[in-house]
């Protein structure tokens, strides 16, 4: 088991370090093939681990893979060890399987790429630092992780680095990125200053006291544990792109489509839920910060969808989308329903995949198109590719049918999804409530913006270039391969996992070290006892969806501008993103120009320059003007000269005498 371990995490490091370093010795097919067999060997091993750990005894749930001794000093004493318990195992599924298909899936998208052995190299890296995140046995290491992802996102957004918009885009999420990861920093030395350890252990066993314990700032007497946890959920936000910081997620589309795969189905965005579900056993202590969670959570998986419904790009769309499942995510762990939270993060993995990698086979298909306005009919192309969608777009919508087989069929979010919601509901709070009725409208959005997708980009006539239309095809078969693994991860993870998560095995399966088993298994038996009708909504809502897109885009495709032009300021507001872009310009970005040149030209130019190198360079470039007049060139100057200085001296000693 410990060699297991250390190989998941370990392989993808020296994929990385092989592909990056040695491209040039080795050649691209040999990058290609060392990163994807590293991530495929990670991936059958993490399925291993995934069945040793959730299915084994309670006492073999949680194994501690000590590797060295990290940092030792005065009280300060920092393992870096491999934590694996069940959350671990869950996440090594999603991270390398996600991971792995991804991999595969590069070696036909960029196979006319020249940079090809230096993209699967940063795809490995990505990888091995999400590992590094969630194998984290404390704080410090899991901000290793942390900023690592931060770090290979940079990269990989940025990988045409010759494109001024995908520099720009990588160079934003970093920056956005670093507003979150500095409150984190913060929550960290919190924690440390409260429990005087970052160990996960010992700081859970102190959670208690420290949730009585108080923090005195600025003059303000402040409940210790929750700003805590308040300052660590603030770099959740950044990291998984909740509002007020998830501007730079749809920038990140710059990047190349597997790229958004693995951000947004399996590494750097599900940071942030990971990070709150570790550490359920502070946020349960914290109240008031959970219910802020859940309001934000709530807020994000509305917001995000009302901007998906206007978007043409094909990968923004689903970006939109990520966001927010992203909040149903947060506000199923506000309420307390951290393995509902845990379920949906697994399914939506495949299923995000799978359309990120489809919608990769569409642009693919017409030579690098993104606008589904110049899109239609493609189903006639790329036959796999729109089932295999179809599939993806079921189970983000929370397709199935309940009541069969005890709590019903269908895809994977119709499991996850649904329990996440009802367990908002089943909290009966206010802020449940307001999760509750947040996410089942936003159920409605979701399944109308991503079965409008479907309907602008394979139905109809196509409306784009003819040349390009003659040369559309399906995707070769490495592209193909992932698809249908993922699908069937999209089609069946929910329906085999239902039990281990939110169902009758979730205690065993969970144990006792992976989440806040008390506060999870309230809220579950609250969700299974919520009336029907809150059990019918989601799935009303999202069958209202798909029928008012069909409506919209194959029944009456003119009702959408009669409808823009109807509501033009509501489009307008959703059509630019809630205007968070310019109000944040006119907020930050210009008012810190205009100080960064007041401070350059007046403090750094005028002031320390001009008082400083400039001014001394200045005046001994005057002196030497005055000095230079004197060397005329001229012998009897000199001679005079000589003779006035020795006139001088001989006067000076006759008066000093």
């Amino acid at each position: 088991m410990d060699l297991a371990i250390k190989l998941i995490v370990l392989l993808p490091l020296v994929a990385a370090a092989i592909a990056g370093l040695f491209c040039r010795i080795i050649g691209d097919r040999p990058a290609q093939i060392v990163t994807c067999a590293a991530l495929l060997i990670a991936a059958a091993l993490s399925i291993f681990v995934f069945v040793r750990i959730g299915f084994g005894p309670e006492n073999a749930k949680l194994v501690v893979v000590k590797l060295f001794t990290w940092m030792d000093s005065g009280t300060l004493a920092i393992d870096w060890s491999l934590r694996v318990d069940t959350l671990t195992a869950v996440m090594f599924i999603v991270v390398n399987v996600v991971s792995s298909m991804v991999h595969v899936y590069s070696v036909g998208y960029m196979a006319e790429d020249p940079g090809i052995p230096r993209f699967m190299s940063y795809l490995s890296l990505f990888t091995f630092f999400m590992l590094m995140l969630v194998t984290s046995d404390n704080l410090v290491q899991l901000f290793f992780g942390w900023e690592g992802v931060g770090l290979a996102s940079y990269l990989l957004i940025g990988f045409w680095y010759d494109k001024k918009s995908a520099n720009d885009a990588a160079i934003k999420a970093f920056i956005v990125n670093r507003v979150g990861d500095f409150g984190f920093a913060l929550g960290i030395f919190a924690v440390w200053m409260l429990s005087g350890s970052v160990g996960f252990a010992e700081i859970f066993a102190k959670g208690p006291d420290m949730a009585h314990m108080r923090i005195h700032f600025l003059g303000m007497d402040l409940p210790a544990l929750e700003t805590a946890c308040l300052l660590l959920f603030i770099g959740a936000m950044g990291k998984s792109a909740q509002l007020g910081l998830h501007t730079w997620l749809p920038d990140a589309m710059e990047g190349p489509t597997p790229v958004s795969a693995l951000i947004h189905a399996a590494t750097m965005v599900t940071a942030g839920v990971f990070m709150v579900v570790r550490l359920s056993p502070l946020f349960e202590l914290a109240p008031i910060t959970s219910a802020f969670i859940t309001l934000i959570g709530g807020a994000t998986a509305f917001f995000a969808a009302t901007i998906g419904i206007t978007q043409f790009d094909i990968k923004k769309v689903v970006a939109y989308s990520t966001c927010s499942q992203l909040g149903y995510m947060f506000f199923a762990a506000g309420v307390g329903s951290y393995s509902a939270a845990i379920f949906h993060l697994m399914t939506h993995g495949f299923f995000k995949s799978l359309l990120f990698l489809c919608s990769g086979s569409v642009i693919t298909c017409l030579h690098h198109e993104q606008d589904m306005r110049k899109m239609g009919g493609v189903r006639e192309k790329t036959p796999q590719t729109f089932v295999l969608m179809w599939i993806g777009t079921l189970a983000l919508s929370g397709i199935g049918v309940p009541y069969v087989l005890g709590e019903g069929i269908g895809f994977a979010g119709f499991y996850s999804k649904d329990a996440m919601i009802e367990s908002a509901y089943g909290v009966h709070t206010t802020v449940g409530l307001i999760a509750f009725w947040l996410g089942t409208v936003a159920a409605f959005l979701t399944a109308l913006y991503s079965t409008r997708l479907m309907f602008m980009t394979f139905y109809g006539k196509y409306r784009g270039d003819h040349h390009t239309w003659e040369h559309a095809h399906e995707s070769p078969a490495v592209m193909l391969l992932p698809l249908y693994v993922l699908g069937i991860g999209a089609a069946l993870s929910g329906l085999v996992a239902y039990d281990w998560f939110v169902g009758s095995d979730w205690a065993h399966f969970w144990g006792t070290s992976s989440i806040a088993v008390k506060s999870t298994g309230e809220v579950l038996h609250q969700a299974h006892e919520v009336p029907v009708w809150v059990k019918l909504a989601p799935l009303v809502f999202a069958l209202c969806g798909i029928a008012l897109s069909y409506l919209c885009y194959i029944a009456m495709p003119q009702l959408p501008a009669l409808v823009v032009k109807r509501f033009p300021g509501i489009y307008a507001l959703f059509y630019n993103k809630w205007y968070f872009d310019e109000i944040y310009d006119v907020v930050f970005v210009k008012p810190a120009l205009a100080l960064g040149r007041i401070l350059w030209k007046k403090g750094d130019g005028a002031t320390i320059n001009g008082l400083g190198p400039d001014n001394i360079a200045a005046r001994a470039q005057d002196m030497a003007g005055v000095l230079s007049r004197f060397q005329s060139g001229y012998l009897y100057h000199y001679a005079f000269v000589m003779l006035v200085g020795v006139a001088g001296l001989v006067t000076y000693f006759m008066l000093a005498s």
